[in-house]
């Protein structure tokens, strides 16, 4: 299979043409990967068992592991929810569009494929122009997980999708480099009480307070063992990991710089290549072979924008081992964290 790989500016009339072509693939049953403003989406027809089935083979992912509906218009949840609680409307009125999934009990035009077997689904309204054309153009509701093999970091930028798909899927819409970088916040509102499953950059205050009531956090959420069947994307499995062992260091900074450069040094000795994931405070008291900052540690956004890409520059790099500075930042440090947590396999050096 050719994969057509299309530029999209909504504001050059021919990407008008670019969007019936994405759109009719969708219509026939194929698959298009296009830019949400957390990560690019591999998108399938949802309701269409087939699709969902060419989603998981497309990306080797695990098919106990639900995909996520995206919509365009509030209205569409009628058709496939089958109750829209006060608290579910009072948080799209907060933050759809937006990087907030919410869970909520199926109607039964969903089929078992797009949500793992389970009776619940997983939706929500990407802010993303793009998105939002191709959902409406189509017709579609769009599952779409992140547009990368299963277990790889997520793709930020078009390029990281053609790595993945290329021959795999026929189009990718390139929107250009995402604006989050990180996968939407995942709330569970199908029970009593609202729980969230996957951190992100809508956080547990922010929820909260729209609410007016306490929301839980998923224990699942830094468990490294969990085998009960995940209710959503990434809870179960390893996620995000480049091809070489990521390891993370925490602890006060000058302990962790040196204990990184020690664990350096043992992997150099031995003839290997080494990584390290630093910050702008730190870039230069590493003495690696690749040294990389993700940021300024009071920028989380550029932390969350950036991480996903250099996991996957370390790729490029073919680097043995990664040793990586941990962020417990305060807004969305836990979102970061759980997926460097998914990325490593939970291996963690406390200094």
């Amino acid at each position: 299979m050719k994969t057509i790989v299309a530029k999209v500016d909504l504001r050059q009339a021919s990407s008008a043409e670019v969007i019936q072509t994405a759109a009719k693939i969708l219509q026939e049953g194929g698959l298009v990967a296009f830019p949400t403003e957390t990560v690019y989406g591999l998108g399938g027809n949802g309701l269409d068992s087939a699709a969902c089935e060419k989603i998981y083979l497309a990306k080797g992912r695990p098919s106990d592991n639900p995909l996520i509906l995206h919509i365009s218009e509030i209205e569409e949840l009628d058709r496939i929810v089958a109750e829209v609680s006060l608290q579910a409307r009072a948080l799209m009125d907060a933050f759809w569009p937006g990087p907030l999934t919410m869970i909520f009990k199926k109607k039964d035009i969903v089929p078992a494929k797009a949500t793992g077997g389970l009776d619940t689904v997983a939706i929500r309204m990407p802010k993303h122009p793009v998105a939002l054309r191709l959902i409406e153009g189509s017709g579609c509701l769009i599952a779409a997980p992140s547009a990368n093999t299963s277990g790889k970091p997520s793709p930020t930028e078009a390029s990281h999708v053609a790595l993945d798909m290329d021959g795999r899927i026929p189009m990718i819409l390139d929107g250009g480099p995402v604006g989050i970088g990180i996968e939407s916040t995942i709330v569970d509102l199908s029970e009593e009480t609202p729980m969230i499953l996957r951190p992100g950059y809508i956080t547990q205050e922010m929820l909260q307070e729209v609410l007016g009531e306490k929301v839980c956090m998923d224990p699942g959420i830094i468990a490294s063992d969990s085998t009960r069947k995940p209710k959503a994307p990434g809870m179960k499995y390893k996620h995000y990991a480049p091809k070489a062992d990521l390891v993370l260091v925490e602890g006060e900074t000058d302990k962790v710089v040196a204990r990184i450069n020690e664990l350096v040094r043992e992997k150099q000795q031995l003839g290997q290549k080494v990584g390290v994931i630093a910050t702008d405070e730190t870039l230069l008291r590493y003495e690696a072979d690749h040294v990389v900052s993700i940021g300024a540690r009071e920028d989380e956004d550029a932390i969350a924008r950036h991480l996903y890409k250099i996991l996957r520059e370390f790729d490029d790099w073919n680097v043995d081992a990664i040793y990586s500075e941990s962020f417990a930042t305060p807004r969305i440090g836990q979102a970061i964290m759980n997926r460097l947590l998914k990325a490593a396999g939970h291996q963690v050096i406390p200094v």
